[in-house]
C-alpha cells in the first residue's frame, strides 16, 4: 500500500464516521481498517453497529443526533475528537446526506480521515 496515496472506498469508512482510507495508520499498513481490525473490540461504536448489523452510525434510528448517543459520543471519543480536532458527529450528518460513497469520495480528495472540529 502506498503511504502518500489516499484510497476511496465506502468500505474504508468506519463505524463511527471516520475515514480510515485517509489515515496515515492504514496507508502505511499498519492498521487494517475499521472493518478488518479484530483487535478494535474496544470500540463501542463499532460493536454496536456490528451487533445491530447497521454499515455505519449514520444508519442509526434510534439516535438521529448522534450528539445525543451515549455510545457515539462518550469520554473516550470527546477526547478522541478534542486531541486529533476531529468531529465525528459531524462526519454522521455528511453520511447521512450524500452516503457512504459520497462521503468517502470527499474525504480521500479532501486527504482527512475526518471533518475538522
Amino acid at each position: 500500500m502506498d503511504p502518500d496515496s489516499v484510497t476511496t472506498h465506502p468500505d474504508l469508512v468506519a463505524y463511527c464516521g471516520l475515514y480510515c482510507g485517509a489515515c496515515k495508520a492504514y496507508r502505511s499498513g499498519r492498521c487494517p481498517g475499521c472493518r478488518q481490525n479484530e483487535k478494535a473490540g474496544w470500540c463501542k461504536a463499532r460493536t454496536c453497529c456490528i451487533s445491530a448489523g447497521r454499515a455505519t452510525c449514520a444508519d442509526c434510528a434510534t439516535h438521529p443526533d448522534p450528539r445525543q448517543c451515549g455510545i457515539h459520543n462518550n469520554f473516550i471519543s470527546r477526547l478522541f475528537g478534542f486531541v486529533f480536532r476531529s468531529n465525528r458527529a459531524a462526519c454522521i450528518d455528511r453520511i447521512r446526506a450524500i452516503g457512504r460513497g459520497g462521503f468517502a469520495g470527499e474525504m480521500a480528495k479532501s486527504g482527512r480521515h475526518s471533518l475538522p472540529r
